[in-house]
């Protein structure tokens, strides 16, 4: 048996065998997408596919819940990309919260961030780029985490034993560049590989209307190099290669009336670049709507890479605009539409999301993109026959 199934098994029998004290949770749904045109390259499948995943939650509190066990594994299949079919412990922690400080030791997840259309500021956790490519969806991360609170803020120091390397599609799979991602030939900057011990500290605070965080990171960046080489076979492909850094970024945002503003910056430090990135806009909030319950925020934000086209990144001088409708109603229904346009390549792509409760534990999501580019050196030109229609029907238990 592998040693890196030991420990949640262990922790399932555990749970099993415990009190009244512990709480299971969790979702399991199915995923329809819809392909209208014919895929780019001859290895990926057609015009649809299924997949399902289960997201099962364990919660366990003793010592008067000042402590307590997390487990949250993640399981995908589908249908045609064996990448895409997958496994994943999101999280496994123990955590102790004491006067005025937590501990938390394990494998979990830290969101940072504030805008709408791109996160710069959330380093910590690595990209499931098998589960979508808005960098949405993450893996979970070994850690330990103290967090303290005092009136001068919350400090939070991080320790990361072990690095993970972000997931691609494989060949079979829609929604990737021309070339497969061999994940197999990864390479590192440190001598120390996927074992290298990376740290990370952040500052946060509230004042008045303004919420404001400053972070320092050290360590393997999360965004890898990719680099031509061939497969085993011989065939060409990418190799990602995955540099040290240091990186200083803030993020703040500020509630003024009907207004909400947001703003991520990021300084990086490389053996091969050095740079500032900027993430930064508005959203206004229309409430009550034709006199009805329903509200409707405006989006607009931009998104600066001071390397410009030279930039790994897909957002290097991009304008976002959007619209999220908050119906209001039992079923929490909402619908997020926007569009990024690339004031450098002039492709766009375009997005709408929506979702609502279906009676007790169910929930229906549609998510709508479309792809325009037609400059190669433009990422997102790779995905000119990848629109595509996604259902999901989730049930919560």
């Amino acid at each position: 048996m592998k040693k890196s199934l030991l420990m949640p098994l262990l922790l399932c029998s555990f749970i099993a065998n415990a009190d009244d004290n512990v709480e299971i949770s969790g979702k399991v749904g199915i995923d329809l997408r819809l392909f209208p045109h014919s895929p780019s390259y001859s290895e990926q499948y057609s015009t649809t596919n299924i997949s399902g995943f289960i997201e099962p939650q364990f919660y366990y509190a003793w010592n008067d819940d000042a402590d307590y066990l997390k487990f949250i594994p993640y399981l995908r299949w589908d249908q045609h990309d064996r990448e895409r079919t997958h496994g994943d412990i999101r999280q496994l922690t123990w955590s102790h919260i004491g006067d005025g400080w937590e501990l938390h030791s394990g494998i979990s997840k830290v969101f940072w961030g504030v805008t709408e259309f791109q996160h710069l500021v959330d380093t910590i956790n690595q990209s499931d780029g098998v589960e979508d490519i808005d960098g949405e969806d993450k893996l979970g991360q070994p850690m330990i985490h103290l967090s303290i609170a005092r009136q001068w803020g919350i400090l939070d120091l991080f320790a990361l034993p072990g690095f993970r390397e972000r997931t691609y599609p494989g060949a079979e799979g829609r929604l990737r560049s021309g070339l497969v991602v061999d994940t197999d030939q990864a390479n590192y900057e440190s001598g120390a590989g996927d074992k290298h011990v990376d740290f990370a500290a952040r500052w946060s605070r509230t004042l008045g209307d303004f919420d404001l965080g400053l972070h320092y990171f050290r360590g393997t960046n999360r965004e890898p190099l990719l680099q031509s080489g061939l497969t085993s076979l011989g065939a060409p492909a990418l190799i990602p290669h995955y540099e040290q850094i240091n990186q200083v970024g803030i993020d703040l945002q500020a509630t003024l009336d009907d207004w909400l503003w947001k703003l991520e910056t990021r300084w990086r430090d490389s053996r091969n670049d050095t740079f500032w990135a900027v993430q930064g806009g508005f959203e206004y909030t229309l409430y009550g709507i034709s006199e009805s319950d329903k509200d409707l925020g405006l989006l607009v934000e931009y998104g600066w890479d001071e390397r410009g086209k030279r930039a790994t990144s897909p957002v290097q001088n991009d304008l976002f605009l959007g619209g999220r409708l908050a119906f209001n109603d039992a079923e929490s229904t909402e619908l997020l539409a926007g569009v990024s346009y690339d004031l450098d390549y002039h492709s766009y792509s375009f997005q709408v999301e929506a979702s609502s409760r279906i009676g007790r534990g169910w929930k229906a999501s549609m998510d709508l993109r479309l792809f325009s580019g037609n400059d190669a050196r433009d990422p997102i030109s790779a995905l000119n026959r990848d629109d595509h229609l996604q259902l999901t029907l989730e049930r919560y238990f």
